[in-house]
């Protein structure tokens, strides 16, 4: 084999995804290229001629353009393209010039498609879309979870269990006892009992009662076996469709701490669904960490349990969970030791003398927090909240909360946006009419404001405030066409690391490694633009994947642009959330940071093909929003 040969070879096979093909495969394909060199600003591929080479950059670097003559990307050595036109109908469909002095590999195009048949990991490489690393790694992802695809009714062990609320303890425990289950469904009466008649509309349950209202209600408050269900059940019951995803009904019992859930289906009640049910089929990590969150009696014992906080993080992205599944469980367990906190402060002090809601803001309030996060949170009080009265009181509280959640690893918010910052404590009047200040002057200030404050959800307290300010503030900015300007011109400043050949634009950080913040050159800059989308559409939702549901439905975005920018996001935060989990197993303080030259090929290009999308819908903000009245 002639020395030059083996150079072409050993080139070739330190590029995907040549790399995966068998050594003699390789060294055959290798013999059959052609080597062709062209000066710079050459055409190399004309539209519309007859392709018969799969093209690979030796070196230099190459333009590719749309068939309007619209630049569409630039590539450099290790590179491919002409592969679409070779697919598709052996025509070029992107044609190609050299950017400067470039040596091109020429593949068979026979040849080429013969490995793409033969070899499925090669020619999978080729055979997507543009966007095909995000989009496989996504679907793999979903793919390869089974609480992504496996329905709660799939879980549940028996049919329900009924009784009226007129019968005793005594008969409930009994019948417990017999059907050898941990809860009863309760109905006022006979008549709502549900039909198995199908199409027949039922009332759904008035309560529940488990075996731990048994325990608390009854046997510790010394009731007598006579008490009917009606003075002991669980109201206000949360529910779920029976076809819901288990993640689902697993998220549903960490936000509100609940045990068992009844399944509905057409307003009759299909099963229940328990913990213990969900802990047969999956991991109970973040479920058990919630339990144990609100079981603690001091600061201290919170804080000695927020280590477990990373180890959760660790078991899920390991039981490969989706990075909407980890923020959501990341999210509520930060939850669930603020309402700790809460409980615990006003132990401390007594009974609040007026009302309060507290706020959580930001990437909690979103349900996509994770492990490298300060706290942002705030306080609605009520309208006859009186200062000199009560501000004592809530300054108290304020500050033990979040003393609390610092020394549990929530860090102090740089800029003060914490309900202990009296600036952060007011009535939904107040709340209000800071708002429409924001809304109606849109200064740097207000927009920076609006990028924290505008994603906010009830933690404890009166929550259907936080429902109330959220409708406010949608409704008071999707008419304001000059916010929603000024709100996309400032949705542009953070830019993504990606330079004039696509080649990432690093920086050099405290420990001196040139890296990558994903958080804020990649998803904030994303979040930024789908909250602006989601206002404009009057959409109330809070998670940023939720929030492109409601974009999607309004038809707003291009087609096909919503699932680019969904994988983007979910890609971005894949790689940060690994990024964090890597660092945690090393015993290194995680951050939000990655070292490109750290990453494979295939993520790199991945990272590549997220920041472009990134690129893209950033310029869409300055064709759809303008302060103008049209828009």
């Amino acid at each position: 084999m002639s020395a030059e040969i083996q150079d072409i070879i050993a080139f070739v096979r330190a590029h995907e995804p040549f790399d995966c093909l068998p050594e003699s495969e390789l060294a055959t394909m290798c013999g059959q290229i052609e080597v062709s060199y062209f000066q710079a600003q050459s055409q190399i591929l004309h539209f519309g001629e007859s392709i018969d080479s799969l093209c690979l950059i030796r070196s230099g670097s190459v333009e590719v353009f749309r068939r309007t003559g619209e630049l569409y990307n630039r590539l450099e050595s290790g590179h491919v393209f002409g592969q679409m036109g070779i697919l598709m109908n052996g025509h070029v469909r992107y044609p190609v010039r050299a950017l400067e002095d470039s040596l091109i590999y020429r593949i068979p195009s026979q040849v080429f498609l013969d490995l793409c048949e033969q070899y499925g990991e090669f020619g999978d490489y080729f055979e997507v879309n543009e966007h095909s690393t995000l989009q496989q790694v996504v679907l793999n992802q979903v793919a390869d979870n089974d609480m992504t695809t496996v329905r709660v009714r799939d879980i549940i062990q028996r049919d329900p269990v009924y009784l009226y609320a007129d019968a005793s303890v005594h008969e409930c425990a009994k019948e417990m006892t017999e059907q050898r289950v941990s809860s009863v469904v309760v109905f006022d009466h006979a008549t709502d009992q549900p039909s198995e008649e199908a199409g027949v509309s039922v009332a759904l349950p008035s309560g529940i009662v488990t075996d731990r209202d048994l325990r608390s209600r009854v046997l510790a408050e010394g009731l007598p076996l006579s008490t009917p269900l009606r003075d002991i059940m669980s109201v206000d019951l949360i529910t779920v469709e029976h076809d819901a995803y288990v993640y689902e009904a697993m998220l549903l019992m960490l936000r509100h701490n609940v045990h068992h859930l009844p399944l509905v289906h057409r307003h009759k009640v299909t099963g229940v669904v328990s913990l213990s049910d969900i802990v047969r089929h999956e991991s109970q990590n973040s479920l058990l960490l919630v339990r144990g969150i609100m079981s603690q009696e001091t600061v201290e014992d919170l804080v000695a349990l927020s280590p477990q906080v990373a180890s959760v993080m660790v078991r899920m992205l390991k039981e490969d969970a989706n990075s909407h599944m980890i923020g959501t469980a990341m999210s509520v367990i930060g939850r669930a030791f603020k309402q700790r906190l809460l409980q615990l402060a006003e132990m401390a002090l007594g009974p609040p003398p007026v009302p309060y809601c507290f706020l959580a803001l930001g990437s909690m309030a979103r349900e996509e927090q994770l492990l490298v996060t300060d706290q942002d949170n705030a306080m609605i009080l009520s309208a006859d909240y009186n200062e000199a009265k009560h501000g004592h009181y809530f300054k108290s509280l304020a500050d033990f909360v979040c003393d609390g959640l610092h020394a549990c690893g929530y860090t102090y918010c740089d800029g003060g946006i914490m309900a202990s910052n009296p600036q952060w404590r007011m009535t939904l009047e107040g709340w209000k009419a800071q708002f429409s200040l924001w809304i109606e002057k849109p200064d740097p200030q207000a927009l920076l404001n609006a990028s924290i404050f505008f994603d906010l959800s009830g933690v404890a307290g009166k929550t259907a405030w936080a429902e109330q300010l959220t409708r406010f503030i949608v409704n008071k900015a999707k008419s304001n066409r000059p916010f929603l300007a000024a709100l996309a011109r400032n949705a542009l400043n953070r830019t993504p690391p990606l330079g004039f050949f696509k080649n990432f634009v690093v920086e050099k950080d405290g420990r001196q490694r040139y890296s990558l913040n994903l958080k804020r050159r990649g998803t904030a800059p994303l979040v930024d633009v789908i909250r602006l989308h989601a206002l404009a559409e009057g959409s109330l939702a809070q998670n940023s994947f939720d929030r492109l549901d409601d974009i999607a439905q309004s038809k707003l975005l291009p087609e096909g642009k919503r699932d680019e920018i969904s994988d983007a996001l979910e890609y971005l935060s894949m790689i940060r959330i690994r990024q964090q989990v890597a660092a945690v197993e090393a015993g290194e303080t995680a951050d939000n940071t990655v070292e490109p030259e750290t990453l494979s090929q295939k993520e790199r290009r991945g990272l590549k093909e997220a920041f472009q999308v990134l690129s893209n819908a950033q310029k869409f903000l300055r064709y759809r929003y303008t302060a103008g009245p049209t828009g």
